[in-house]
């Protein structure tokens, strides 16, 4: 495996941590609802801060694939957004560190960047390190989202927790660093929140809370929610208003409710096949939603400003 030793630079020395967890998350693959990045800019915007390592972008993202931008007023160049992959050192409500990687998922040298976390991994002690995201899935925005665990090594995780499928799905940075740790003993989880397929490409604060909370759980971190709980309710009121005003989308709705309420029932009796009803298929969802996304889109609750602002919660 390459070296990647050239792919960082630590700011300082590294602080002596406790056996600290590592959340890390990278944008460029899947992550519906933004479920994912939002805990990432929440935990930000909440909590202390400082960067204990920068990666060298200019050596791993591929700009014009994923053009920076850059503002233009007033005649000139203002300013420059710069991607940046850092690992920072976070402090939880409670004062207790744990790290966060995060940043655009790297276009090249893969190997090398899993063995440069790797090697900051084993630098700094961490004891379990947690991947988040966001997948799509067919359930209502009426119901409780769930999240969905996987985990490097079997006894990491309950088993009836984990993902109980096989299959093949596109490579990703993330699922190389959760692979590559198991392979050199290092403990690894992942934790993807099941998002409503119809609200994926929009930013549903409800799937971040919900990351949030598992994260919390999994850890004994102590992480604020006040504000995502803000976000929630605001986001899922313009939902519900814009599902009573579309006769379609309230029949998709409703018969992803059908479904979700009945394999609910399913699973309580013992039996997963237990009522089920039909329900459109996903060319009909998608052609009945087109519009209803294309209005949350221009009304973007995140708009608010006062979603970013901290909770005392």
């Amino acid at each position: 495996m390459a070296d990647g030793s050239d792919l960082y630079e630590l700011i300082d020395e590294p602080p002596e941590l406790e056996s600290p967890v590592l959340v890390y998350w990278f944008d460029g693959f899947i992550d519906a609802g933004r479920a994912g990045g939002g805990l990432v800019d929440h935990l930000l915007a909440t909590l202390d801060t400082e960067v204990v390592a920068r990666f060298d972008v200019d050596g791993l993202i591929d700009y014009r694939a994923r053009r920076p931008e850059m503002r233009f007023a007033d005649g000139a160049f203002q300013d420059y957004d710069a991607p940046e992959l850092t690992l920072r050192l976070v402090r939880d409500d409670g004062g207790s560190p744990f790290l966060l990687l995060s940043g655009p998922e790297p276009d090249v040298r893969w190997e090398a960047f899993v063995s440069a976390v790797t090697q900051l991994i084993e630098r700094l002690g961490v004891k379990l390190s947690i991947g988040v995201h966001g997948i799509p899935n067919p359930v209502p925005h009426t119901r409780p989202l769930s999240v969905l665990t996987h985990a490097n090594r079997p006894g990491l995780l309950d088993d009836a927790a984990l993902v109980d499928v096989e299959l093949r799905v596109p490579g990703n940075v993330s699922s190389l660093l959760e692979y590559r740790l198991g392979q050199a003993g290092h403990d690894a989880i992942g934790l993807v929140a099941r998002v409503p397929h119809y609200l994926a490409e929009s930013e549903y604060p409800q799937s971040t809370l919900t990351l949030l909370r598992a994260l919390s759980a999994a850890t004994g971190l102590l992480l604020p929610a006040g504000e995502l709980v803000d976000a929630s309710r605001r986001a899922d009121e313009l939902v519900r208003e814009q599902v009573e005003g579309n006769e379609q989308v309230a029949r998709v709705v409703h018969a992803l409710e059908s479904q979700y309420d009945a394999f609910a029932g399913g699973e309580s009796r013992g039996s997963l096949i237990a009522q089920q009803r039909a329900v459109p298929s996903a060319d009909e969802i998608g052609a009945e939603l087109e519009q209803f996304l294309a209005d949350l889109d221009n009304d973007d609750p995140s708009d608010d400003g006062d979603d970013r602002e901290p909770s005392d919660d």
